[in-house]
C-alpha cells in the first residue's frame, strides 16, 4: 500500500525550499575577514593573510610570472593584484604534445581589507613565485577633546 503513496508539491512550496537553500547557500563554508571580490575572467591566485599591530602582509602564489608581468594596486582600501603567464609553445616538427597541465593566462584578485591601509608606504617583493605584500595600517583618526569654558 506504501508505493501507492505520492507526494505531490505545489509550486510555492518549492519556491519555499529553493528560498531556504539559496539562503543557506555557503552557510558552513569558513569566514573570511576579508571581503572577496569578483575575479572576472582570470585565475584567482592563492592568498595567505597575516594581520599584524602596524600592519597586513600578503602572500601571493604566482607560479611561473615575471616580475614585469605584475601589477598591483591599492585604492579606497581595496588591494587588487593583476598578473600573466604567457605560454612557452616552441613546437618544433614532430614534436606531439602529450600532456599540457601547466595554466597560462592572468591572475586577478581583489580584497577589502577590514581598516585603512596607508597607500603611500606598500612595499612589494616577488622571489620564487610568492609575492609579498606589507601594508602599513593608516594612523587612526583619534578623537579631539574639545574643553568647554564655563561663562
Amino acid at each position: 500500500m506504501n508505493h501507492l503513496i505520492r507526494t505531490v508539491r505545489n509550486p510555492i512550496s518549492r519556491r519555499f525550499n529553493d528560498d531556504i537553500d539559496t539562503m543557506f547557500e555557503g552557510f558552513f563554508r569558513p569566514l573570511r575577514w576579508v571581503d572577496e571580490e569578483a575575479a572576472g575572467e582570470g585565475q584567482a591566485p592563492r592568498l595567505d593573510v597575516v594581520e599584524r599591530n602596524n600592519e597586513f602582509v600578503v602572500k601571493a602564489e604566482l607560479p611561473g610570472v615575471k616580475k614585469e608581468d605584475i601589477d598591483v594596486s591599492v585604492e579606497n582600501g581595496v588591494l587588487t593584484i593583476n598578473a600573466e603567464t604567457r605560454s612557452e609553445t616552441e613546437e618544433k616538427e614532430g614534436d606531439r604534445v602529450i600532456r599540457q597541465e601547466r595554466r597560462y593566462g592572468k591572475y586577478v584578485r581583489s580584497l577589502r581589507l577590514g581598516k585603512a591601509v596607508d597607500e603611500k608606504k606598500v612595499k612589494a617583493s616577488y622571489r620564487d613565485g610568492i609575492l609579498e605584500l606589507i601594508l602599513p595600517k593608516a594612523e587612526e583618526v583619534k578623537p579631539k577633546k574639545i574643553s568647554v569654558d564655563v561663562g
